[in-house]
């Protein structure tokens, strides 16, 4: 009975969970009531392209600047390493106002420069973002009778070898009646606070609004210069303006100015708040994107319970035929068979470059632990799409905080291989808490290289350099050694089994171990690779990623594989008299990797045909080398380390002299 209500909690627990990520929200900033008549500002981000994939300072192309000046919106770490720029606008509405031929400025006459930048920006398809309460702005087109949706609107086009630039814009702001007069009082939103007044404090019973859309038709309308001179910004322009996103008119020459205006409706619409970012959400042919990953997930659980149950099946029918043999008939046993009971004496012979494989293992640790919380904290909703640069925010951070089980791992191991001896547990501490940050850092700076060169946003400032590399040295390391005195202090795990002095050969082999180690990878790629193309075209194509769910239950699936596959090729090779397992089971699984990087290659070729030049190439192999890396710690210590408890239990379940 007590079996039965224990169950009922846990199911009743996970349900919960589950649930609560339908029965709350936590986008990033709280609903904002506006009062009809209350200014609302557009801000912009950096110009993007999946061309070039190197983003640009909205203010490095001839647009109209604010009056004011352009002043950066608050901005947290991980918006700054993902290249966003998040400024001020000239552009403002009034709640609930329409306003139309609204003229906004005119450029200075483009010089060659400014000219050459503009149509290099047209020629490699840039896209403007605005942004307007925290929704950037989406718009829609037709094609082939299906309606698709982007984020931003283009600079301009090239036809016929004519360039022209989106020089008047449609904006259609959907929004919602205010529903609930107490939240905005206690609840602020961090990004619009310090642009948009906070109003209704002493009027509650004003009618008030929420933005729940943020629409843009951008077109190409023919301005004369000399209508608007002594009109003055957010005048009426002379003339009236017709908006036709289906024909462009406005040539931009050398030498010429650039005349911007704009228009505004406002529609009522029966989005609610917590619905308003269902539009970006919304995937086109989301419901092959479901089915693939469930039958990716029925053919993998399938295929991986075969293997387990096979492998079970085999390694219990072998211990209980030897545990029931008497003492004479196993002495006779152990002369006699050959396979994994022959290596009694080396299968727990430390590794060549044991302290390097301690550092891995702690570093795959470090890794695989900020994977599983990160995604975890994701699908439950706290690091949602509208809280922009969160999710990277929250990787380093916990990076950082586990690197206290980075150095207990690392440290641990090295006394186990050690037999106990805790002597150089500082300097494995110290490398693992260098080695994967190492490689990051080495990797990102030559990257940083490129992107100076090219005057992107996404290049690290220097300033932030400096911040990540306090952080790293003041955080990361100092937790890393702390984890290290503890592992240093923990007992280490005793070998069932003793070690003879003398290395047992290893007989000839059929075919080569490092053929099955590289084979082996292939299943735990299987899990993953209808994901990853969702996750590459997330982050290569603009598209924003949001199934975490579906992530974090593929994940604990590559766990399970990666330890199961593992598992089978060290028995294999324990089977055939080959007792270094040990690296063997780490790249068994951290193979992995290897297809991963092809499939990025792969992607690069057939999915990014239109990725221009070498330095947008060698960025994307930067990154994805940078991803394989750390993949190829994770997986490789779950490998490593299922096999090192595998193993520890089937000698210690054998009574060997």
């Amino acid at each position: 009975m007590g079996f039965f209500n224990q169950f009922r909690i846990w199911v009743l627990t996970i349900c919960l969970v589950f649930q609560s990520g339908y029965g709350f929200y936590l986008p990033g900033s709280y609903p904002h009531k506006y009062v009809v008549g209350d200014l609302l500002s557009v801000k912009v981000n950096s110009l993007t392209s999946i061309d070039t994939e190197m983003p640009f300072s909205y203010y490095s192309l001839p647009f109209c600047k604010p009056d004011e000046g352009v002043k950066d919106s608050a901005e947290n770490l991980g918006e700054l390493l993902m290249g966003d720029r998040i400024e001020n606008s000239p552009y403002q509405f009034k709640m609930y106002t329409n306003e139309s031929d609204i003229f906004l400025c005119k450029s200075d006459p483009l010089s060659a420069d400014s000219f050459k930048i503009l149509t290099k920006r047209i020629d490699e398809m840039y896209q403007v973002n605005l942004i307007l309460d925290n929704l950037p702005a989406i718009r829609y087109t037709k094609k082939e009778g299906y309606v698709l949706r982007w984020t931003g609107y283009p600079v301009g086009v090239k036809l016929q070898d004519v360039y022209y630039i989106f020089n008047h814009l449609k904006f259609n702001v959907l929004i919602h009646k205010y529903e609930d007069a107490n939240v905005a009082r206690v609840m602020g939103t961090g990004d619009a606070a310090e642009v948009i007044p906070s109003v209704g404090k002493g009027d509650s019973d004003e009618p008030g609004y929420m933005v729940v859309g943020f629409e843009v038709v951008p077109c190409s309308v023919v301005h004369t210069v000399d209508s608007v001179k002594n009109v003055k910004k957010y005048g009426k322009y002379p003339n009236p303006l017709k908006c036709d996103p289906n024909t462009v008119s406005m040539p931009i020459k050398q030498g010429q100015p650039i005349v911007f205006t704009y228009e505004v409706t406002f529609e009522v619409s029966d989005i609610k708040w917590p619905s308003r970012w269902d539009a970006y959400l919304k995937m086109e042919g989301s419901k092959v994107h479901w089915f693939s990953i469930l039958n990716s997930l029925m053919v993998i659980t399938f295929l991986a319970g075969i293997v387990l149950v096979i492998f079970l099946r085999t390694v219990r029918r072998d211990l209980t035929r030897y545990e029931e043999l008497d003492k004479e008939a196993q002495a006779q046993m152990n002369e006699e068979l050959s396979g994994w009971k022959l290596v009694v004496g080396d299968v727990f012979r430390a590794p060549n470059n044991p302290a390097l494989l301690c550092i891995m293992v702690g570093d795959g640790v470090q890794i695989l632990g900020m994977a599983v919380v990160t995604i975890l904290f994701a699908a439950l909703g706290f690091m949602s799409p509208a809280s922009r640069g969160t999710l990277i925010t929250g990787m380093l951070f916990f990076y950082m905080i586990l690197g206290i089980a980075a150095g207990y791992v690392a440290v641990r191991l090295w006394r186990t291989i050690g037999c106990g001896d805790p002597k150089g547990w500082v300097s494995v501490s110290w490398k693992a808490a260098c080695f994967f940050p190492g490689i990051a850092f080495l990797i990102l700076t030559t990257l940083n290289f490129l992107l100076w060169g090219s005057h992107s946003t996404g290049a690290i400032p220097f300033s932030l350099f400096v911040i990540l590399l306090l952080l790293w040295f003041c955080i990361s390391v100092p937790l890393t050694l702390v984890g290290g005195y503890l592992g240093a202090k923990a007992p280490h795990i005793e070998y069932p089994v003793r070690t003879n002095q003398i290395p047992r050969e290893i007989p000839a082999q059929k075919y080569p171990s490092w053929l099955l180690v590289l084979g082996a990878g292939t299943l735990p790629f299987g899990t993953l690779f209808i994901e990853l193309f969702f996750i590459m075209s997330s982050i290569w194509m603009g598209r924003v990623y949001y199934v975490f769910g579906f992530l974090f239950i593929v994940l604990i699936l590559l766990v399970v594989v990666c330890a199961e596959v593992s598992l089978v090729l060290t028995y294999m090779h324990l089977c055939v008299e080959d007792w270094k397992w040990w690296w063997k089971s780490f790249f068994a699984s951290g193979s992995v990797a290897i297809y991963i990087f092809l499939y990025s290659v792969n992607y690069l070729v057939f999915d990014l045909k239109s990725l221009s030049g070498p330095v947008s190439a060698t960025l994307y192999l930067g990154y994805s080398l940078f991803m394989v890396v750390a993949i190829m710690l994770a997986t490789g210590t779950v490998g490593f380390l299922s096999s090192f408890w595998f193993v520890h239990y089937l000698f210690s379940s054998v009574k060997l002299d």
